[in-house]
């Protein structure tokens, strides 16, 4: 079963925290102001590492789950 598997368990995590991310840049970039030009890029960037991170992950599970 999937929830028992700790690999699709860590995979789920980072797609969530991705996604938080994400959330959090387009909350600070509707919202505008001081916290969105001290913060937009940044967060941003953490965005770009989180998905490198999660997509490497998604590959890997794919890859041992495949039997490769």
């Amino acid at each position: 079963m999937l929830l028992q598997d700790p690999l699709f368990i860590v995979v789920a995590i980072a797609v969530l925290v991705v996604a938080a991310i994400l959330l959090t840049g387009i909350g600070g970039f509707a919202k505008g102001g001081d916290f969105n030009r001290k913060h937009a890029n940044k967060i941003m960037r953490y965005r770009i590492y989180a998905q490198a991170i999660a997509v490497v992950l998604i590959l890997l599970f794919v890859l041992i789950r495949r039997g490769g």
